[in-house]
């Protein structure tokens, strides 16, 4: 059975804020540790029927780089939901959502 991993170090300064999110999983095309802004992992607990979440991000990410990271997630969750389920109705609704966050955003960076 193959296996693969993913690894995150986070540098925190003293009041445990991270300054530094790195990763790497044995599959990614270019060996070593990369450099990310932010993290948003979500794992299943299927005995509790709940959601585990850890969402990080460096202090000095820019707000609507943030905005917009978390407007990508959600697109990804639309695409995860259709090839998952099969629900193409939930799916039309999350990407409507996004389409909608995604123009409020460019109106306020303009």
């Amino acid at each position: 059975m193959k296996k693969s991993e993913i690894i995150f170090k986070i540098e925190l300064d003293q009041n445990n804020i991270p300054e530094k999110i790195l990763w790497d999983a044995s599959d990614k095309p270019e060996p070593g540790l990369s450099e990310s802004k932010s993290i948003s992992l979500a794992l299943w607990d299927h005995q509790q029927k709940n959601t585990l979440r850890i969402d990080l991000w460096t202090k000095d990410m820019p707000v609507n780089e943030m905005k917009r990271f978390y407007i990508d997630c959600l697109g990804g969750l639309a695409q995860s939901v259709l090839t998952s389920t099969g629900d193409e109705q939930m799916s039309a609704e999350i990407n409507e959502l996004c389409e909608k966050l995604a123009q409020a955003l460019i109106k306020t960076e303009k």
